[in-house]
């Protein structure tokens, strides 16, 4: 039997969203799907501390790298507008740093710097090149919003802009946090 639940995370809310399926999993449910926005489609089944780890590929990754993953024992069982999901229980784990799905620091920063060329640039452009001219437009009481559907749909293009502008920046800002401290995870260089 299936269950859905909604839940929303942005691109940068990756770390809390393994959290949240594996605190899912701890509680009987075992993520089988996704559906864009923030739908999560679970199957019950025996509690168990299972770790999900998530990699953002945008459908760049090979067979190698699936292989490379299977070989580590991680469990590939979805994908999402780019997103890899990964699980792997706890009790097949050894010691170390066997949680993770990247080896170093630098495949972390490789990652984030992926997710701000394919999907925070994309963003950031729609945003100055459709969103912000046509809210400033509506802003400035150009005489184009002056009927009912004008109205509305100059509302619409400055809930986009708040939108917008809310996550560019936490989002910018929390990619930014998140590279500076898997940088502190690399190895030092000269």
């Amino acid at each position: 039997m299936s269950s859905m639940k909604i839940r929303f995370f942005t691109i940068a809310d990756y770390e809390e969203e393994e959290i949240w399926l594996r605190e899912q999993h701890r509680n009987g449910l075992r993520l089988v799907n996704t559906i864009i926005p923030c739908f999560y489609f679970f199957e019950k089944c025996t509690p168990e501390d299972v770790v999900y780890r998530l990699d953002y590929k945008n459908n760049m990754q090979n067979g190698d790298y699936m292989q490379m993953a299977q070989d580590f024992g991680w469990e590939y069982f979805h994908s999402c507008m780019g997103w890899l999901y990964f699980r792997k229980p706890v009790s097949e784990m050894g010691s170390g740093r066997e949680e993770e799905i990247f080896s170093d620091g630098a495949s972390k920063v490789e990652m984030i710097r992926h997710i701000v060329r394919t999907r925070m640039l994309p963003i950031l452009i729609v945003f100055l090149c459709c969103v912000l001219p046509n809210a400033w437009h509506f802003l400035e009481g150009n005489p184009m919003f002056s009927g009912k559907f004008e109205f509305v749909l100059g509302m619409f293009y400055y809930v986009m802009l708040v939108l917008y502008l809310y996550l560019i920046i936490r989002c910018g800002r929390k990619l930014k946090k998140l590279q500076k401290r898997y940088e502190g995870e690399m190895p030092y260089r000269n």
